[in-house]
């Protein structure tokens, strides 16, 4: 029988049935409810309509920048330094002067993109590895286990810390390639879990018998059964990321001007909260409710696509 984690069918043996057999109506019938079950969770309409409109922003910033006022970030004067909300000006300035819901929109665009960056590529790392440590197991499994244990003794913010520092130029893919560095070990022993527990059901042992070789076996049978619950883990990762950049970011070695991020906009507002709670309020906000969005939004998917918790 296929797993109820995917929709998708893996070839049958003789004698098994096809696409309209019960187990094929199974996996349909399972998609069908949590589809349903989707849909009707405010939940996620909620957190899915976010998450849409902030890629949204991020696709096309100048458009959102227009909506109120000039909408161009590099465009400030140090007369209207650190002033409050105002018409044409719903956040009011930094201290250089620039329209702050100008940064903070177009800050969405390599805040979030790091975020994604560094979760796809984990992803494609984790598929890759975590899927030979399950499926071949033996030297491989010890090798790739062994040299994962290593950098899960790194503190994931504190190691990117220690790269970061040391690099002379720090913009939005080499941030990304040094979080996916450390991020990557958490999602390939989950893959490896996944593998590991469907290598060895009985649509692969079929698959094997009738001479399928190992790769197809792993990409037609076992990675459409095994994807899923890494798919909604790196839909809870992605949040976690965007706030890795920002504390990265404050901290002083993260993202650099002339880039613009919510990192470094809270990173510029730190010395000034007590007086301008302006500059910290909305990046931090922004932040927050993305965050928020990602992680509420792969809770969701969770709760709908494993059946343990139906």
């Amino acid at each position: 029988m296929i797993p109820a984690w995917s929709g998708q069918q893996a070839t049958p043996a003789p004698g098994t049935g096809g696409a309209g057999t019960p187990s094929a109506g199974r996996a349909s019938s399972f998609l069908g409810d949590a589809w349903s079950e989707l849909v009707h969770n405010p939940l996620f309409l909620v957190s899915a309509g976010i998450v849409t409109l902030v890629l949204a922003i991020v696709a096309f910033p100048g458009l959102f920048a227009g909506l109120f006022g000039h909408g161009n970030p590099h465009d400030c004067n140090l007369a209207d330094s650190a002033l409050g909300p105002r018409a044409g000006h719903p956040f009011g300035f930094d201290v250089q002067g620039c329209d702050l819901y100008a940064n903070v929109v177009y800050g969405a665009r390599d805040t979030v993109s790091i975020g994604l960056l560094v979760t796809a590529s984990s992803l494609l790392v984790a598929i890759v590895l975590g899927s030979a440590m399950g499926y071949l197991g033996g030297l491989v499994d010890t090798l790739l286990g062994r040299t994962a244990d290593v950098f899960f003794g790194f503190p994931f913010v504190l190691g990117a810390l220690i790269i970061l520092i040391d690099l002379p130029e720090r913009n939005v893919l080499t941030v990304s390639l040094v979080l996916v560095i450390f991020g990557w070990p958490t999602m390939t022993r989950l893959m490896r879990s996944t593998v590991l527990s469907e290598r060895n059901k009985d649509y692969v042992l079929a698959a094997r018998a009738l001479g399928a070789s190992n790769f197809r076996i792993l990409r037609k049978h076992i990675l459409p059964n095994a994807l899923a619950p890494v798919v909604i883990y790196a839909t809870l990762t992605t949040g976690g990321i965007m706030v890795a950049e920002a504390t990265l970011t404050f901290l002083g070695v993260g993202l650099q001007a002339p880039a613009i991020s919510w990192g470094l906009e809270l990173a510029a507002a730190q010395n000034d909260l007590q007086q301008y709670p302006h500059l910290l309020v909305f990046p931090g906000l922004f932040l927050s409710i993305t965050v928020l969005s990602f992680v509420t939004l792969g809770d969701t998917l969770r709760d709908a696509l494993d059946p343990r918790l139906r």
